[in-house]
């Protein structure tokens, strides 16, 4: 396997979803996409399994969901960090679009000695 740089423009098109990176062989581990949810809209319940997740912001606003009922705000310029194995959502509770690029990883544990 051997990544090579890329670049990819974020021209949103009303398409809610975009895969920017699928994972290997294009990287080493890392998945990405961009993502347009309406207002109301959310992208649905799911798990981060055994990857880690970060939620970048780029328009609008919303709410990030957590199982057992925590939310935490979203909006333009905040990053959220979601670790491995916990279920969440993301709601639009704006009047525009929320625009956001999510990344995932595999979860790499250090060797044990």
């Amino acid at each position: 396997m051997n990544p090579q740089p890329l670049v990819f423009h974020l021209d949103f098109d009303g398409t809610p979803y975009r895969r920017l990176l699928s994972g290997p062989p294009e990287t080493s581990a890392m998945k990405a996409g961009a993502v347009e949810l309406g207002p109301g809209e959310t992208v649905g319940e799911h798990t981060t399994e055994g990857r880690e997740e970060c939620v970048v912001v780029l328009e609008g606003e919303g709410r990030f969901l957590l199982a057992g009922g925590a939310e935490l705000p979203l909006r333009a310029g905040t990053l959220v960090y979601c670790p491995p194995e916990t279920t969440h959502n993301v709601l639009n509770t704006g009047q525009v679009p929320l625009r956001y690029v999510y990344i995932v990883a595999k979860v790499c544990l250090p060797d044990e000695d």
